[in-house]
């Protein structure tokens, strides 16, 4: 066999392992790098929906949470109000209580004080019952019922 003969076969054979690693070998290798390659893309995706989901789920946490400060904010402030109109309106009655119980106090006053005069005209028209019957007891003189009445005026 000559160099030209067993080059030529070589060729032969090589074009026959090439034809054949591209029929049989090459499209299983091509198509695994394919799925390979398919997955590697999905996983890339899928990572970056997860990474988008991640952003917008802080944004709705986020979101909630100022929600939440407003709404407790908003619940503490209310409560200050309701907490300060009980104050206010306790103060009101208590103001309104105290009216009406120096408004008592004031009539009860009063009504002793009515009492006093009466007593202390009753007193003072014992006592003039009484200096007149002393007077009418002695006999008549100016001076004797004078003296009388002066006497009279230091008891009242």
């Amino acid at each position: 066999m000559s160099i030209n003969a067993t080059l030529f076969v070589q060729a032969i054979v090589f074009l026959i392992l090439v034809w054949f690693t591209m029929k049989f070998v090459w499209p299983p290798i091509a198509k695994a790098l394919d799925e390979r390659a398919q997955k590697i893309a999905d996983g890339l995706a899928a990572a970056d929906r997860a990474k988008s989901e991640l952003t917008a789920a802080n944004q709705r946490v986020e979101k909630e949470l100022s929600q939440a400060r407003n709404e407790t904010a908003s619940r503490l402030a209310d409560a200050d109000r309701r907490a300060q109109a009980i104050i206010e309106e306790a103060k009101a009655r208590a103001t309104e209580e105290g009216n009406k119980i120096v408004a008592a106090a004031r009539a009860e006053a009063e009504q002793q004080t009515v009492q006093a005069r009466e007593a202390l005209r009753e007193q003072v028209a014992a006592l003039a019952v009484k200096g007149a019957e002393q007077i009418l007891r002695k006999e008549v003189n100016a001076g004797v019922h004078a003296d009388l009445l002066n006497r009279l005026k230091t008891e009242l």
